[in-house]
């Protein structure tokens, strides 16, 4: 799972999966989806580091600690993880703030009953979050930036090839993968870099012929500054590339009123 504060951890297929018409009304109405689905994030974020606050409380900190064995200092929301009801809220809280924008346009009361729709949806995923806990992670490491890829000689099939990578953490759990970066190949084939930061212990590469069949090519994982060189063949039986860390631990939050 992608850490909270991964970028793009919510896309617009996500929104299109639940309505099917939202980006026919963002159209009509001049509307930037993208721009409502950072907002909807930036929203959460604040909720969800009061959710974390509020354990910094003696109750807080005495309720976490009978749960979790002596856990004093809660987590920050970059331990946080996007866990399904998580996701489930930032969706339609966005849904919710496009269809509010519709109808602030229009006053069309087909948008109103939309956002009026959506609005429950929200207190319903915020009460998933709140029964469920925030997923931690004890480690996070960040979603990976995408990668510089180079042509070098070889020789790799020709055609086009989509390159993503993972950093990993000192006990080799990988982050999100990163946007893929694309290559033309042509009688050659190609070299993979990254610039990653200092807590960064390791990185993969994943390649593939198409974005959603990026497998794992380096064996052992590589280390910070080293230059992966694809081999003339391609690996195809490795393991995909993945979204990130499983939750360590569930945090247990207090039930608070939601506003709205």
């Amino acid at each position: 799972m992608a850490l909270f504060t991964d970028s793009a951890v919510t896309g617009i297929e996500d929104l299109r999966g639940h309505d099917s018409q939202i980006l026919n009304v963002a159209t009509v109405e001049g509307i930037d989806v993208t721009r409502k689905l950072a907002l909807a994030h930036e929203e959460l974020c604040v909720e969800v580091e009061g959710l974390l606050d509020q354990l910094k409380t003696p109750v807080g900190i005495y309720e976490v600690a009978g749960l979790l064995g002596g856990l004093i200092t809660p987590p920050a929301v970059q331990q946080v993880v996007m866990t399904p009801p998580l996701k489930l809220w930032h969706v339609f809280r966005t849904l919710e703030m496009v269809y509010a924008d519709a109808y602030n346009s229009q006053l069309n009361d087909r948008y109103a009953g939309k956002r009026d729709e959506y609005h429950e949806m929200v207190k319903w995923a915020y009460g998933q979050v709140i029964r469920g806990g925030l997923g931690i992670v004890t480690d996070p490491m960040e979603q990976a930036a995408t990668p510089v890829v180079l042509p070098r000689a070889g020789g790799l099939a020709d055609g086009t090839y989509y390159v993503a990578i993972t950093w990993t953490n000192a006990a080799g759990e990988e982050g999100a993968s990163s946007a893929p970066a694309m290559i033309q190949v042509s009688g050659s084939s190609f070299a993979v870099q990254t610039t990653a930061p200092p807590k960064v212990k390791g990185w993969n590469v994943y390649c593939g012929t198409s974005p959603t069949t990026m497998t794992i090519q380096n064996s052992p994982t590589l280390g910070p500054g080293q230059t992966w060189v694809q081999e003339d063949t391609l690996s195809t039986t490795g393991r995909l590339a993945g979204s990130g860390q499983k939750p360590t631990y569930r945090l247990p939050v207090p039930r608070t009123i939601q506003r709205g």
